[in-house]
């Protein structure tokens, strides 16, 4: 377990007593400084010729760090009556989507960003059959393409359209259903 997310558990534990709502929201596409578009990104990101550490670095953000959190979080969402955990993640990270040579997101699978979000992807299904016995519900959201300093301001949503499908789902009550992986509108995904 990650000394931060040790000790953030301690405190809500210290606060609160548990945890009904985790929602990991993290993102790192690249650590390169250089990079200055999507089309670069794009350039210097294919399987043949990306930087081994580039790749170690963004998954230890995307995939790594939601293992680390829930780790920490786990025994505070057990002693919640309601708790729901919400990964954030992308479509990118959905292998039947980009599997489909006729997907617009076929071009654009990497194995540094969009590898790793679907290794959330995994993760969080680990979770979900961790999970099924207990009260605790786990999904998935994937936002859409915000136009935020992860894509260097290129996205087509607007932040406050993209945060619209993680709020609905974190406010889900006991009785609504865990599993589901889920666009900004709504929208069903594939795992």
């Amino acid at each position: 377990m990650r000394p931060r997310s040790a000790a953030a558990a301690q405190r809500i534990r210290e606060d609160a007593g548990r945890l009904d709502l985790l929602v990991n929201n993290a993102g790192a596409a690249t650590i390169g400084t250089d990079v200055r578009d999507l089309a670069e990104f794009r350039a210097v990101s294919k399987a043949s010729t990306v930087p081994l550490e580039e790749v170690r670095a963004v998954w230890e953000v995307n995939v790594f760090g939601p293992l680390a959190v829930y780790q920490a979080m786990l025994p505070l969402l057990r002693a919640s009556s309601d708790a729901r955990i919400v990964n954030v993640t992308s479509a990118l990270g959905s292998l039947a989507t980009v599997a489909d040579p006729a997907s617009v997101y076929h071009w654009t699978f990497d194995p540094t960003y969009a590898a790793s979000k679907a290794a959330l992807n995994a993760l969080t299904l680990s979770m979900m059959i961790e999970l099924e016995a207990s009260d605790i519900k786990v999904n998935l959201v994937s936002p859409g393409f915000a136009n935020t300093a992860l894509v260097n301001f290129e996205g087509t949503d607007t932040v406050e359209d993209a945060i619209r499908e993680v709020v609905r789902v974190a406010r889900f009550g006991p009785h609504e259903p865990s599993g589901t992986f889920t666009s900004w509108e709504g929208a069903v995904l594939p795992w």
